[in-house]
């Protein structure tokens, strides 16, 4: 290394720390104030848990028509934020899911839907 280049640039102990090395606030992002103005993301307005609404406590694992609407297309069950249920609710209906899929009603996995065509139903 040179000396040139070393003299133009301060030594680390000079250097400006902090709220120092900027002279803008680093809590001013902008227009980010003006949030009423923009679309929400999802548009519409969450829903209640349907099991609560409707006052149902117990899910059939039997029920396939009810099942297949929280089982994804690829055999997983769907997350409780995607389909709007409670938190109890999605325990209960994972536990049907899952005592379905024991008894062989809903599949496994995709190959298991691939291969019987179990969930084409659904769309």
């Amino acid at each position: 290394m040179t000396t040139e280049n070393t003299e133009a640039r301060p030594d680390r102990d000079e250097r400006p720390r902090g709220r120092d090395r900027d002279d803008r606030d680093r809590g001013d992002r902008g227009d980010r104030g003006d949030r009423d103005e923009r679309p929400r993301r999802g548009g519409l307005r969450r829903r209640g848990c349907e099991f609560c609404i409707d006052k149902i406590n117990v899910v059939d694992y039997k029920d396939l028509d009810l099942l297949r609407r929280y089982v994804g297309d690829r055999g997983k069950i769907e997350p409780r934020r995607k389909v709007g249920v409670c938190s109890k609710h999605q325990r209960i209906v994972a536990q049907a899911i899952k005592r379905a899929r024991h008894v062989a009603l809903l599949p496994y996995t995709a190959e298991h839907i691939r291969q019987t065509g179990v969930l084409a139903s659904r769309r």
